[in-house]
């Protein structure tokens, strides 16, 4: 009998239970209420996150969001990636709906490793982060601002061309192009342009790139405990770089308005306060990373597929050499030349669809919604992936064909293009980008010819698209 007492108390705490967790629930969420995407989570806390990574460090990225389109026939599917419940979104209507909501339905969202690599950046949300840098960005990537940065890009590539690439009969590219873009950056960034300067932090720099999107276990020799330790030692040079630029401010030696750290140090906020020096450590670094480490990517597969590709080749060198022959001996770059580029761009634009450097992004739901049918609970963490449009051959015919012409008249399909993502957060560097990856075409076809020592060299994607071996490649300098 008294089993049956306890077993009748057990029922009843069981249903109490029940009915209070269906109160509360019912009183702390929204009324929305549906099926979840299909899809499968995973191992514990790993999720899917090896099989989505490792998919890049094989060299194909798509095949892990292409996979789970095919078996689950739909735009949308669940898993599980770097810790957090997710949902992938696949194709334009995807991107569109993403890219419209933004502060709306969702906001920008990191992995947890980027918060660690970063950490004086949560010390506010993500969102008022990324408010506060949109406000201060547009006066330097604004066209009028571009233009004075041409004739800088081009005075820089000519040194990087002239102690790098020439006389020297084998080159990686890779490296190189990191050097190129890094070297810009410090100095439009941070105004810095002495090449052993830019060395010093050149290094740990590219460690903590490409550690900064990893699986967030800090033990030695992850990529995430390098990517940390890189972060701490970049920062230390930037402070140094903040400190003596706050005495040059006040010395009048340093102009107001001569890069972006100078606007940093004299802009407060709307209550007057300015921003500490190591917040603006981290901004420094943000920038740095997405104004080099993705142009480098490009740079290097523009080399691959002009090797590759004798007509594609000779293309641009004619369009690059009318301009060159157009030039006063000595005479910089300037807006207009960059303009007449029109078949050299297209050309990037194709490398940027094949090998494109932003293979997608994270998101966050900030409230309940529905979706083509499915239920996003809030909290959810969506991603975009460039990949399923970009190599989809329902929005680009022959998705592994090298075509320019894809980007003739109007171009691709709207949301099927996104190298730069979309909506407000589309980035605000896109055409600070176009501009030092036009610059480095111009300067590489107008010395050079080349060919690849390793033909069937490996594409790694970790995070973004590499050659395994760094592209070396055989130089032939055009006869003078």
């Amino acid at each position: 009998m008294e089993v049956f007492y306890l077993y009748l108390l057990c029922l009843f705490i069981l249903f109490v239970s029940f009915a209070l967790h269906f109160i509360f629930y019912k009183r702390n969420s929204s009324s929305l209420t549906g099926t979840l995407p299909p899809g499968r989570t995973g191992w514990p806390f790993i999720g899917e996150s090896f099989e989505f990574l490792s998919t890049g460090w094989k060299g194909h990225p798509e095949k892990f969001i292409f996979d789970r389109m095919s078996m689950y026939s739909s735009s949308v599917f669940k898993t599980h990636l770097l810790g957090e419940k997710a949902a992938v979104f696949c194709g334009p209507t995807c991107n569109k709906f993403l890219f419209s909501n933004e502060n709306k339905l969702v906001q920008a969202w990191w992995p947890d490793s980027v918060n660690k690599v970063f950490p004086s950046s949560t010390q506010t949300s993500s969102k008022e982060e990324a408010i506060k840098m949109r406000k201060m960005l547009p006066n330097f990537f604004k066209p009028e601002a571009l233009q004075r940065y041409v004739g800088i890009m081009d005075h820089i590539a000519q040194c990087h061309f002239a102690s790098s690439w020439e006389n020297k009969s084998q080159i990686e590219v890779f490296p190189l192009a990191k050097r190129y873009t890094f070297w810009l950056a410090c100095r439009l960034f941070v105004s810095v342009e002495d090449p052993n300067h830019v060395a010093i932090f050149a290094d740990p720099f590219n460690v903590l790139a490409s550690g900064l999107i990893s699986i967030p276990i800090n033990l030695p020799g992850t990529p995430f405990n390098r990517a940390i330790k890189a972060s701490n030692l970049v920062r230390k040079e930037l402070l140094l770089i903040i400190k003596q630029r706050k005495i040059d401010l006040a010395q009048g030696k340093a102009s107001p308005t001569q890069d972006i750290l100078s606007h940093m140090l004299l802009t407060s906020d709307e209550i007057g306060k300015y921003m500490h020096e190591l917040d603006i450590a981290d901004k420094i670094l943000g920038l740095l990373i997405g104004g080099h480490d993705t142009a480098s990517s490009a740079c290097t597969f523009i080399v691959k597929y002009l090797a590759e590709l004798p007509e594609i080749y000779e293309g641009v060198y004619k369009e690059q050499m009318e301009i060159a022959k157009s030039k006063a001996a000595g005479e910089l770059l300037r807006w207009d030349d960059i303009q007449k580029m029109k078949y050299s761009w297209n050309v990037a634009c194709e490398v940027l669809r094949l090998a494109s450097p932003l293979q997608g992004a994270f998101r966050e739901a900030i409230n309940d919604f529905m979706f083509n049918g499915f239920y996003i609970p809030k909290g959810w963490k969506l991603y975009w992936s460039a990949n399923s449009t970009h190599k989809n051959p329902e929005f680009f015919p022959e998705p592994e064909k090298f075509d320019p012409s894809r980007f003739e008249g109007s171009g691709p399909a709207p949301y099927t293009f996104v190298p730069f993502g979309g909506g407000p957060r589309m980035c605000p560097g896109k055409e600070y980008a176009r501009l030092e990856i036009l610059v480095f075409m111009h300067h590489l076809v107008k010395r050079f010819k080349w060919e690849k020592v390793i033909p069937n060299e490996k594409i790694v994607v970790d995070p973004m698209p590499i050659p395994a071996k760094g592209l070396p490649v055989r130089l032939y300098p055009h006869k003078a």
